[in-house]
């Protein structure tokens, strides 16, 4: 098939992708509770090509609460990040983490990061999201992530979360568990979406694991992954149905929770561009329209949780 009759019965099969949302308003009912949830959704630059403002002033427009990005080092970059977010009356994450092969190297720049994050701000964070640690430390070293940010969270009162990433401390969801029932502080930011590539399922043989770190989740990264990736090239496509049934009720119980407790939950729209999003072969060319799958996804979470 050449390329225009490739895009020719894409555009065809446009009626299809009313399936997401057919999935998404199925069992509704069931994901509204008395309370109202407290939500926000915020946007991501990953794979924006501008500049802070200019993705500022597009998060704006599209309606997003606010963003997540990386803490910015620089004192130039900070006060940029910082204007657009007073210019476009935005609110925000940060990302910390580190890369260093050494681990007390990493680990002192890790602390690092989060220090400056919960202390050098004109605008305070709604959280800090933490790439912790790496899979190859030993339990140990990864403990002494979450140590140094329980200490900053008290000291600041920024919540601070450990994400379910591949390649960090908790990468897969039995190592996970070793991590929650060991360390009663640790909260976590979900992105489920590794795990099912980790574990090459939909998780369905460990539902007391998953059950487990779904209590202790307080921000969430909507991507919806499957069991040979960790994200669908468009979660509206239909034969994603399963995948997307599955972290739908993994975010529904995560709803329940901050219901009953009243506190607020973010959100990160978080679909990547290439090479997470796939291409077409030899032209690089992506799949789908990454922006439009996270204001999609924006837009499907308002309505399923708020009333």
């Amino acid at each position: 098939m050449n390329r225009r009759n490739f895009i020719g019965s894409a555009a065809a099969a446009a009626g299809a992708l009313t399936t997401f949302e057919t999935i998404a308003d199925a069992n509704k009912a069931a994901v509204q509770f008395e309370n109202k949830l407290s939500l926000k959704v915020l946007g991501t630059n990953w794979g924006y090509q501008g500049t802070t403002d200019q993705f500022c002033a597009a998060v704006k427009k599209e309606g997003y609460d606010g963003i997540e990005m990386w803490w910015q080092g620089s004192k130039d970059k900070q006060k940029e990040l910082f204007d657009a977010l007073t210019k476009h009356n935005l609110e925000v994450g940060f990302l910390c983490g580190s890369g260093e092969r050494d681990y007390k190297t990493h680990l002192n720049a890790f602390k690092s990061q989060i220090d400056a994050a919960t202390t050098q701000w004109p605008v305070k964070p709604l959280y800090i999201n933490c790439h912790s640690g790496r899979d190859h430390f030993t339990y140990e070293q990864n403990k002494a992530f979450i140590d140094h940010t329980t200490e900053a969270s008290t000291k600041s009162g920024i919540p601070i979360y450990h994400e379910t990433h591949r390649g960090r401390m908790l990468f897969a969801a039995h190592i996970a568990r070793n991590f929650i029932e060991k360390n009663p502080a640790l909260r976590l930011t979900l992105d489920i979406s590794h795990w099912c590539n980790v574990h090459e399922s939909l998780l369905q043989d460990q539902e007391e694991t998953i059950q487990l770190a779904l209590a202790r989740v307080g921000h969430i990264h909507s991507r919806v992954g499957h069991e040979e990736g960790p994200q669908v090239n468009d979660p509206r496509a239909p034969e994603w149905e399963a995948a997307v049934k599955a972290h739908l009720a993994w975010w529904d119980k995560v709803v329940e929770y901050k219901v009953k407790s009243g506190e607020t939950l973010t959100v990160l729209t978080e679909f990547g561009p290439p090479n997470y999003q796939p291409t077409v072969p030899f032209t690089h060319q992506p799949l789908s329209d990454q922006w439009g799958i996270n204001v999609h996804m924006m837009h499907l979470l308002r309505k399923r949780y708020l009333k």
